[in-house]
């Protein structure tokens, strides 16, 4: 039985899509620590992968369509994960924030939003400044970057992703 044409390009492009969706996740959850999640997401991203690729070098000679198609898929599937990565939002990230002014009240207005935050007083070249250090789950950044656009548009802010916490007062924030 033939499979109509049409159903094999959709099966390519939904196949890579969701393939390469899943590769995005399992590098994010590895560079997280999270091995076992990432194992068990790069064993139904390979089962799918095999599919697409089954799928085109059944048909490489008489359908060169499925080519373009399977790159297709791949160049959404990146954007795809991209965006998936960024609705789920795993782990934590260490924000600095460099404000124009001194604002002590920066801190207690981020202590009251319930975040841990490290001030240091620094100079830079327009003078005396304050580096304000915060650990804060990544999910928890869109709220932050807006307080701190409200108190200083101009702001200088730097975002690291962070692997791992060990300690301190971010532990006993999230107790509560």
């Amino acid at each position: 039985m033939q499979v109509p044409l049409y159903f094999s390009y959709i099966l390519i492009f939904v196949s890579r899509v969701a393939d390469v969706s899943l590769g995005t996740l399992r590098i994010i959850y590895l560079t997280r620590g999270r091995s076992k999640l990432a194992a068990s997401v790069g064993f139904v991203e390979v089962m799918i992968y095999i599919v697409a690729l089954a799928t085109v070098m059944e048909h490489l000679m008489d359908r060169p369509l499925n080519i373009f198609i399977y790159a297709l898929g791949f160049s959404a599937g990146n954007y795809v994960g991209s965006w998936i990565e960024e609705k789920v939002a795993v782990g934590f990230v260490n924000v600095q924030v460099v404000l124009k002014q001194i604002c002590y009240s920066f801190e207690d207005s981020l202590r009251e939003m319930g975040f841990g935050v490290t001030t240091v007083d620094c100079f830079g070249r327009e003078g005396p400044h304050c580096i304000h250090y915060v650990l804060m789950k990544r999910r928890d950044l869109p709220s932050f970057l807006k307080k701190v656009e409200e108190i200083d548009k101009d702001a200088f802010i730097s975002i690291m992703d962070t692997r791992k916490i060990m300690g301190g007062y971010f532990n006993r924030l999230k107790a509560k």
